[in-house]
């Protein structure tokens, strides 16, 4: 059965490294699985007033994204030793109940920075959200890629090939876990 997966990228630059990882996973995804990317920068910033009287149209295409979903993948990069504020705002809107749709659900990270930790704060931050939206999160493969500058080339495709086998890894392991939850 095949399986479908919801990458969101935590960066809104053009040329986000984060994007063109996630763009990369498409492409290295295994057989039998899809990654199907979503954008996060038309989300209004995260109101409860607003959410009480409904949720905006691009909050709730997001929501349903997630939930329609296999599983999910989450690229982030590190700000100030912690995710991006789009990013949180996203989880902040798509989190709200009812039905809070990460529940249960299986999620892979990955990090991207051009320092040499490769995001490693921002993954423990973003980890330590979903303990408590109780989404699976997968502990290993970790993939951090750091002195991210040098292992994409000048078109953002990822181009270290050492990086390219931990990605893999990481999505065999993603379908792995969702196969396994069905």
């Amino acid at each position: 059965m095949p399986v479908t997966v919801l990458g969101i990228s935590g960066s809104l630059r053009k040329d986000s490294y984060n994007s063109a990882a996630l763009r990369a996973a498409a492409e290295l995804a295994p057989e039998g699985l899809t990654v199907q990317t979503t954008g996060i920068g038309d989300l209004p910033l995260y109101n409860d007033d607003v959410r009480q009287s409904g949720y905006p149209a691009p909050v709730q295409a997001l929501r349903d994204a997630v939930k329609q979903a296999d599983g999910l993948l989450i690229v982030t990069p590190e700000y100030n030793y912690s995710i991006s504020g789009v990013l949180k705002n996203a989880i902040d809107w798509v989190s709200r109940p009812p039905e809070q749709p990460f529940d249960g659900k299986p999620v892979a990270i990955m990090s991207v920075s051009p320092g040499i930790f490769g995001g490693a704060r921002a993954q423990y931050h973003l980890r330590q959200m979903f303990v408590y939206l109780n989404g699976d999160v997968l502990n290993r493969p970790e993939v951090m890629i750091g002195t991210c500058a040098s292992k994409f080339d000048k078109e953002g495709r990822l181009t270290d090939e050492t990086t390219r086998d931990f990605v893999r890894k990481l999505l065999q392991a993603l379908q792995a876990r969702i196969e396994q939850r069905r």
